[in-house]
């Protein structure tokens, strides 16, 4: 892990088109700012485990039956 320094209104760059800005520091609180393009997803942490959570259970849930076996059952009878 690389850990910096920063006080407010410096930034850190993540490669060549991901910013990251101390905007305030109050308390324990940092805000930041993240400028990013919009192709890449920004989420705090807790957030994209949730979704990873989600997709994991999407993926292990039965899969649907296929269309075609529906309709030829459907016929049969």
């Amino acid at each position: 892990m690389l850990v910096l320094t920063r006080k407010p209104d410096q930034s850190i760059m993540v490669g060549n088109d991901i910013e990251i800005t101390v905007l305030e520091v109050r308390g324990e609180q940092v805000r930041l700012g993240i400028r990013a393009p919009r192709t890449i997803a920004v989420h705090r942490k807790e957030v994209y485990e949730q979704i990873l959570q989600e997709n994991r259970n999407a993926v292990s849930t039965p899969m649907l039956p296929d269309l075609n076996q529906l309709l030829s059952n459907s016929e049969e009878e």
